[in-house]
């Protein structure tokens, strides 16, 4: 017999092994830094035991946010940045690794992978390009080999591909997380999740998989920070200061949520290809409301996120004894959080800290977890989503 080579051989090595240290990377639409998450597994699937070991979140330049915004949920772009910024962000994100395993004084050979989400510059699910023949597509840039060598770590990356290719959209991948790390029996749960798009999953309390949902909602804080950065010159709307300066506008808050998005059927994904200015400048001009201060059209905003979240929940969800556990840079906007619990008055309210889970590093931990199905765990079925593991592998040398 053949031996394997000693890279099949210490792939074997790590998915045998019963307890593993990996480390889930975020880098969100956001750009706001990257989520470096060190998780401690044992088992898998149902079966998994978690423990969060440490967690950074290491803030991006403005360099790097302009030359990732240059290209950025647009259609037409410069190839050759594109291409370029694909091996920058891969080595750039090993370099931020090892910073943060130094920081936390924990050694490169002591991490059994990696599992990075890599950066998206595109989503296109087939709801939203609409081009015959073609199917739903989504782009996230940041090569696992270059990060793989940078840290000398095993790698496994490209996660929505997979789920893609299996007939999903790419998206929301929180779902699998979830139902591993969250479900409790007799309790129907709400995770929300509330990055640049807020999208949730459902538990019911049956722990029937095939009654799970998970779907994009709508805008979380995408069009709140856009408006921040254009008219403030502020990254997002601290502590919701700006917001609460303001006050809603009611015509175009009704504009706003016109858009045929908020009726289609979930599961359902979208982006800020979607929710953006141009969005909200179409929505203004329309409701004769272009020339309102800048301050009550954040206010508005931040209305319109909250009203969508309450509205799906309301018309799909609403039940009693229903528990939300709130994550994601929305969980920290103290006005966009009161919004949701005066709308949903009859849902108990709470961030993911009462499940023992950092909200801020949520979407990280999620992703270690798929890294660790990826190497020793079995497809799932859950609902109509598809029973994929997920994940490519890079190997360092």
């Amino acid at each position: 017999m053949l031996a394997l080579n000693q890279n099949l051989q210490k792939l074997v090595s790590i998915a045998q092994k019963p307890v593993k240290r990996g480390i889930g990377l975020m880098s969100g639409t956001s750009l706001d830094g990257l989520d470096i998450a060190l998780c401690q597994f044992s088992g898998t699937g149902l079966a998994t035991q978690f423990k969060l070991l440490n967690f950074s979140t290491i803030p991006y330049g403005e360099h790097f946010k302009t030359e990732v915004q240059s290209i950025f949920s647009k259609r037409t772009v410069d190839l050759e940045k594109v291409c370029l910024l694909n091996e920058y962000i891969g080595s750039f994100h090993g370099e931020l690794v090892l910073k943060a395993l130094a920081y936390w004084g924990i050694n490169p050979a002591d991490v059994d992978f990696i599992a990075s989400h890599g950066q998206t510059i595109y989503h296109a699910p087939k709801s939203l390009h609409k081009q015959a023949g073609y199917p739903n597509g989504t782009l996230q840039i940041g090569d696992s080999d270059h990060l793989a060598v940078k840290t000398g770590i095993l790698t496994i990356s490209d996660f929505r591909q997979k789920h893609i290719a299996a007939g999903g959209e790419g998206a929301p991948l929180a779902l699998y997380g979830d139902v591993l790390l969250s479900s409790k029996p007799g309790e129907s749960r709400v995770l929300l999740n509330m990055g640049g798009i807020a999208n949730l999953t459902y538990l019911p309390a049956s722990g029937d998989l095939n009654k799970v949902i998970c779907t994009d909602i709508g805008p979380g804080n995408t069009l709140i920070d856009a408006a921040c950065k254009k008219y403030f010159n502020k990254p997002y709307d601290e502590n919701a200061v700006i917001a609460l300066s303001g006050n809603v506008n009611p015509q175009l808050l009704d504009v706003l949520l016109a858009h045929s998005f908020f009726n289609e059927v979930a599961p359902k994904t979208t982006g800020p290809e979607l929710f953006n200015l141009a969005y909200v400048a179409e929505a203004q001009q329309a409701s004769n409301t272009s020339d309102i201060p800048p301050e009550d059209l954040v206010r508005t905003l931040t209305e319109l996120s909250a009203q969508v979240i309450a509205n799906f929940i309301k018309a799909n969800l609403l039940q009693n004894n229903l528990h939300l556990f709130a994550s994601g840079g929305g969980a920290s906007n103290p006005l966009l959080m009161d919004l949701i619990k005066c709308k949903l008055s009859q849902v108990t309210v709470a961030n993911t800290d009462a499940l023992g889970i950092n909200p801020d590093a949520k979407e990280a931990i999620l992703f270690a977890l798929l890294g660790n199905e990826a190497l020793a765990g079995n497809s799932i079925s859950i609902g109509n989503n598809p029973a994929v593991l997920m994940g490519k592998f890079s190997f360092p040398v």
